[in-house]
């Protein structure tokens, strides 16, 4: 699916016409609600780097770039926008958006740890060679998440928390420049 009908997923769990599991959940629906608005402020207040943008119009072959997301997934609220913003600054870039939890997902070529941690971002030429895949999160973010897990004396809520705080202190600047090196090697 394009980046828009991606998007519009969320309004259609928001407004109640997707109640498929886990969207049966209020949970669930809050996670979306919350993500709705992080990607709606990234949109906004997001800026591209300049590295990062000379690379990206200096990119002369196709290449195809597949998300692998979810509406329900908060880190994946704080990538987006920037890998949209950075797909949209180059022709040669397509950009399409999959949903992990969907048949046929091509996640489980792409595992974390053997988990199937999202975002994930594939990167292919035009013959279909992946060049390279990025996610979960920022190496960093990454890290803090793996510690936080191993730490039993914070709760979930506190450990949300430390992960967002970090990524509204980055703004998106981690994720930029881990994709600055991927797509120059």
């Amino acid at each position: 699916m394009n980046v828009s009908e991606y998007e519009k997923q969320f309004d259609e769990i928001l407004d109640g016409k997707n109640t498929a599991y886990p969207y049966d959940s209020d949970e669930y629906i809050n996670y979306v609600k919350l993500n709705k608005t992080r990607m709606k402020r990234w949109a906004k207040v997001g800026k591209i780097s300049p590295e990062l943008a000379e690379t990206i119009k200096n990119i002369q072959h196709t290449q195809n770039w597949i998300l692998i997301t979810e509406p329900w997934c908060g880190d994946a609220a704080h990538s987006h926008e920037f890998i949209v913003k950075a797909a949209e600054l180059n022709p040669k870039i397509s950009l399409i958006v999959r949903n992990r939890d969907t048949p046929g997902s091509e996640i489980d070529n792409y595992l974390t740890n053997g988990g199937k941690s999202i975002p994930k971002l594939i990167v292919r030429d035009a013959n279909g060679e992946d060049l390279f895949d990025w996610g979960p999160r920022p190496k960093a973010a990454q890290e803090l998440y793996m510690s936080q897990r191993a730490d039993t004396s914070l709760s979930d809520e506190d450990k949300k928390r430390a992960l967002q705080s970090w990524y509204n202190k980055d703004k998106g600047t981690t994720i930029q420049e881990e994709l600055n090196i991927l797509l120059k090697e």
